[in-house]
């Protein structure tokens, strides 16, 4: 396989942020092992296991947690725009998504438009929930948001976010372990129904008429959606006057992509219900490693559910056109 790989959801902390979070968060991410060596790495170490992946391009974001300050996420992005720029190989290999203040949507969307328009970044990625309120973004103050990332013609990728304390124990404590309630909370399956939950209350709420040209990103196959679609679909009507079905939504303003989930048959469903060039192979760097996706795009390749032309519209093509980023050459 010679074509190049780009990946999108592929994590790292600068000091800035990482100091910004409590013990127990920290305590929580030593539950992969070396994770917090390859989150604290934007270097050789990361370059290193890329080439182990054959990923050309990484799109590094910070997995953010615990709603950072505007002055946290100033400082986490500066950083990043530094290890981004500190060599040749680290500027033509990395890419930068913005970590943004999520429960400030005014100072959310000054920081988007500082780290486009000054640090080079591409998008931006974001817990999908902050932690007041009711936790999701399809409100009118998040409007100065959308409206700058449509503005940029930036994607935001709403990545996955642990449920509250209270969340877990109304939801998914039971007659079962704590480390079970957290793995149903969390990796296994609410983090990715509740990402779905979200995008369909930003079409209810209509965000997508007010803003028909915002991009936004889901990874994990679509966090639950292409698999619900046909049921989303026969009830779309009934979530009240909306200027496009769910479907035209789907088609214009959502990209997924294929992080850490290492399966053909959501891929097959997908392949029957999303279009081409809205699907973007990633990874989940460092909770899954990059070996892992490259067998599995190998296992993708000779299946025969792809032509060569498509294969490389997921593997970097897609990429490129929606980011306005360039593999490198390969050797």
């Amino acid at each position: 396989m010679t074509r190049p790989l780009i990946t999108l959801e592929e994590h790292w902390y600068s000091k800035a942020v990482f100091d910004s979070f409590d013990n127990a968060l920290k305590k929580g991410i030593e539950k992969w092992p070396g994770a917090i060596e390859r989150l604290l790495d934007a270097g050789d170490l990361r370059l290193k296991e890329m080439d182990l992946g054959k990923v050309s391009l990484q799109i590094i974001s910070h997995c953010a947690a615990e709603d950072p300050s505007p002055e946290v996420c100033r400082a986490g992005n500066d950083q990043l725009a530094q290890e981004i720029a500190k060599s040749h190989e680290t500027s033509t290999r990395f890419a930068g998504f913005a970590v943004l203040p999520m429960r400030d949507p005014e100072a959310a969307a000054k920081e988007l438009e500082r780290a486009v328009k000054k640090l080079g970044f591409v998008g931006a990625l974001v817990d999908h929930k902050t932690a007041h309120g009711n936790g999701f973004c399809e409100g009118n103050e998040y409007d100065v948001l959308w409206r700058k990332a449509e503005q940029l013609a930036v994607p935001i990728y709403l990545h996955p976010s642990w449920p509250t304390e209270k969340q877990f124990q109304q939801a998914y404590a039971g007659n079962y372990s704590p480390t079970a309630a957290g793995t149903i909370g969390g990796a296994m399956f609410n983090w990715h129904s509740e990402v779905g939950h979200h995008v369909l209350r930003l079409y209810a709420a209509g965000v997508f008429d007010k803003f028909p040209k915002l991009k936004i990103i889901i990874g994990h196959f679509g966090e639950m959606i292409p698999y619900m679609l046909d049921r989303i679909r026969e009830q779309d009507h009934r979530l009240g006057k909306t200027g496009r079905t769910f479907s035209e939504v789907y088609d214009e303003n959502i990209w997924i992509t294929t992080s850490g989930v290492w399966s053909l048959d959501p891929m097959r469903c997908i392949l029957a219900n999303t279009k081409i060039d809205h699907i973007l192979y990633s990874v989940d760097y460092p909770f899954t490693m990059n070996e892992r996706g490259l067998e599995w795009f190998q296992e993708l390749e000779k299946s025969g559910l792809l032509s060569e032309e498509d294969l490389a519209l997921i593997a970097y093509k897609n990429c490129e056109k929606l980011l306005g980023v360039k593999a490198p050459t390969q050797d």
